[in-house]
């Protein structure tokens, strides 16, 4: 299937299901039976949004995008379920999008929205290190899932309301790839913990004992992200090297025929293991936008073209409500000390449910496709 006009359609009708307080695409709230709240999952979708908006003209998506925001940031720009003393980095990541719509309207409320994420990180509580702590609920831990949560969102207030020092975002980064990654296998560990306490981390490193696509994923795109973000220099340099070292490791876990990847990447065809959408949509939307950036080697973007054509060859169906996208892990942590299933486990990863248009997939599915847009567009 390449007829990529069903995309947009398919994206439409997930807005047109709706509204802020009960999106189509949170399949988190939809089974819990609670109204949307301020949250990662509609954020990522909310960023996708916009960037639909900005490569097709489509003004729907973007006017959905701050349709959401307008329910949840009131005019002093506090926003509405937001609890920072949780310092959960996950709630910085909606706020992605305040800069797009302050730039555009000049609305007030959209700048001390702003502000106040940015007064919850200035808090935010750190490793000794320095890192930022991934939630109150899991002390002195860092997940690769936070790096994409906070530093993106960092980096533009530094970049727009700062003073252009991202040296915080840079040090965090190379302290994450200084603990966090496997020397043998070019891949990060999900999560990290500085204090060695954690049920799941290995006693010596700190390090959960598996690697997990979408949390790689995860940390691919803030890379791919701060590359166009950041200018040029030391700093940016550094990322680059570390961004383009994850991506030649990746490439080399790619399925043959697809190139998708594996819910557990570096276990291929073992039992219980799967080809996942989510994470393949992110490496295929961190290669093709690291490739237009020119951090990348041109081959990644015939790379992250043909996973994201497998995905569609895959997991996009076509039904009597139009389509459908499946292979999505609904979600996978570590911990915290009450919830021990979550143990970084090969048999734990491979546990959780599988579903349909659930945003955490189709949010990067989407922002992929609308760099195959641009391809297209520069050719």
């Amino acid at each position: 299937m390449t007829d990529f006009s069903r995309i947009d359609a398919y994206v439409l009708r997930l807005i047109e299901e709706s509204e802020p307080e009960r999106t189509a695409w949170n399949l988190e709230k939809i089974r819990e039976g609670k109204k949307v709240t301020w949250n990662y999952i509609d954020g990522c979708m909310l960023t996708a949004l916009m960037e639909m908006t900005s490569i097709t003209g489509d003004g729907r998506y973007a006017e959905f995008a701050e349709k959401v925001i307008d329910h949840f940031v009131q005019e002093d720009g506090s926003i509405l379920t937001l609890q920072p003393e949780k310092a959960n980095l996950d709630d910085i990541n909606e706020g992605r999008v305040l800069f797009e719509l302050y730039r555009k309207t000049g609305t007030p409320k959209y700048r001390l929205a702003a502000d106040r994420l940015m007064d919850q990180l200035k808090v935010q509580p750190r490793t000794f290190e320095g890192n930022f702590w991934h939630k109150a609920i899991y002390p002195d831990q860092v997940w690769l899932d936070g790096i994409y949560m906070a530093q993106p969102f960092y980096a533009l207030y530094v970049k727009n309301f700062g003073d252009g020092d991202f040296s915080d975002t840079v040090n965090q980064i190379r302290t994450v790839s200084k603990r966090m990654r496997s020397p043998e296998k070019g891949l990060y560990y999900h999560g990290y913990d500085a204090s060695r306490k954690a049920f799941w981390a290995d006693p010596v490193t700190g390090c959960s004992g598996n690697f997990w696509l979408r949390s790689l994923g995860w940390f691919a795109v803030a890379l791919a992200d701060l590359m166009e973000i950041l200018p040029e220099g030391k700093d940016r340099a550094d990322l680059q090297e570390i961004f383009k070292d994850l991506m030649e490791s990746m490439r080399g876990y790619a399925d043959p025929v697809n190139g998708m990847y594996w819910q557990v990447p570096d276990q291929q065809g073992r039992e219980g293991n799967y080809l996942e959408t989510s994470g393949s949509a992110m490496m295929a939307y961190a290669m093709l936008k690291g490739a237009r950036l020119g951090v990348l080697e041109k081959s990644f973007s015939e790379l992250g073209e043909k996973t994201f054509l497998g995905i569609m060859d895959r997991y996009l169906t076509f039904t009597e409500t139009g389509l459908n996208l499946g292979g999505i892990c609904l979600v996978a942590g570590l911990g915290p000390e009450n919830n021990r299933r979550r143990d970084g486990s090969y048999e734990y990863y491979i546990s959780e449910p599988v579903v349909e248009n659930d945003a955490k997939g189709v949010a990067p599915f989407v922002l992929a496709y609308t760099e195959i847009k641009r391809k297209k567009e520069d050719l």
